[in-house]
């Protein structure tokens, strides 16, 4: 997920450089205990800060029905843009019964954006991005990308009537801010709030 550090601070994260070729032997995965047993990480030592996450995905179509049918609000299940975005939030404060070892987080913002576009040589499709925050003592990136996969699912769901060869792909953290390993940003990413 981390490919691109955008900045040397990130040298002393208690995470495994994106640029690091081979793991050093000081380096771990913070899930697993010495013996080899997962185990859900403390953050009791952690100092609380504001952390903030984005992470984005994209569902491309099969056909070119659903951008017309989302953008005349026509398809049978309704509107899929908010409903889908509803969906995202929801999914992020479900992600510790999701996904096992991730803490139950007071989550302060959970903002999900959905943008149609077309392809040239494709059916287009809708480019997700979503921004979770908290006050806390781990980071929210899982929130994030379980946001961007609800998302993604909604959209699916409510489109399969009229497209049965979607796909949910490039699902990804972009942006993560906070914490001892202070901001990490993906090379080159926009968001698209900016580019609207």
């Amino acid at each position: 997920m981390d490919e691109v550090s955008s900045s040397k601070e990130n040298s002393t994260s208690d995470e495994p450089s994106p640029t690091t070729a081979s793991p050093s032997a000081t380096q771990s995965l913070p899930h697993l205990t010495p013996s080899g047993a997962a185990h859900m990480v403390s953050v009791s030592s952690k100092p609380h800060t504001i952390r903030t996450s984005i992470a984005v995905g994209t569902v491309l179509f099969s056909n070119a029905t659903p951008i017309s049918l989302i953008r005349s609000n026509s398809l049978k299940k309704g509107d899929v843009l908010s409903v889908s975005r509803i969906a995202g939030i929801m999914a992020a404060k479900k992600c510790p019964d999701l996904i096992p070892l991730c803490h139950p987080i007071m989550l302060t913002h959970v903002g999900v954006e959905l943008s149609i576009f077309d392809t040239e040589t494709g059916h287009g499709g809708i480019q997700i991005e979503a921004k979770v925050q908290c006050e806390g003592q781990t980071g929210v990136e899982m929130e994030a990308l379980t946001a961007v996969m609800g998302t993604g699912l909604s959209v699916v769901d409510m489109c399969k009537a009229v497209d049965k060869g979607m796909r949910v792909q490039d699902v990804r953290v972009v942006l993560k801010e906070g914490g001892r390993s202070g901001v990490w940003k993906e090379e080159g990413w926009v968001s698209v709030v900016e580019r609207e």
